[in-house]
């Protein structure tokens, strides 16, 4: 039985570029430690638009360019990028199916004991990913690691632990959180 830590766009815009947080900033040690430490696969996600982003849904409604394919901003973070094993997972949108159908894939090779979760922004990304991740595989354990997590704001960062943990999502190291 494996267990999976699943580090969600830990990019330079959400740290401290386009869209980046003190909040931000401060997990960024906390997500490495926790990558170092971790027994199991790592999987990593990464935010990707395209040049025309503020054509899209996501520009109109957040028009703010961020993470555009190739930039610095859209690479993932260098202390934890030299930490990656496998290639990322580009996503262009706020949750991966891609990511979901790997992890699907993953548990019919070898029994996923648990699934945790790790990165920016906890309110966008993390709450889409997890739920996400708990309808592909609803009898796997998820978990979110809330200190090294970090939101759009405070606020919204423990409005989204709420909710995950009203969806049967099991939220950890919640008093150390920024």
């Amino acid at each position: 039985m494996q267990d999976i830590l699943l580090v969600i766009d830990m990019q330079n815009d959400f740290i401290d570029g386009a869209l980046g947080t003190a909040e931000a900033v401060s997990i960024v040690p906390k997500v490495k430690e926790k990558i170092r430490n971790f027994c199991g696969p790592v999987l990593f996600t990464r935010d990707t638009h395209e040049t025309w982003y503020s054509e899209t849904q996501e520009g109109r409604n957040l028009p703010v360019p961020h993470c555009i394919r190739g930039t610095e901003g859209w690479q993932i973070r260098p202390e934890l990028d030299e930490l990656r094993r496998t290639d990322a997972v580009d996503k262009d949108t706020f949750g991966s199916v891609d990511l979901g159908e790997q992890l699907l894939s993953m548990n019919e090779e070898e029994e996923i004991g648990s699934i945790t979760l790790v990165g920016l922004c906890t309110d966008i990304c993390v709450i889409s990913n997890a739920l996400l991740v708990k309808a592909f595989l609803p009898e796997v354990p998820i978990i979110v690691d809330a200190a090294c997590c970090a939101g759009v704001t405070v606020q919204s960062h423990e409005n989204a632990l709420n909710a995950m943990e009203v969806c049967q999502i099991r939220v950890i190291n919640r008093t150390e959180a920024g």
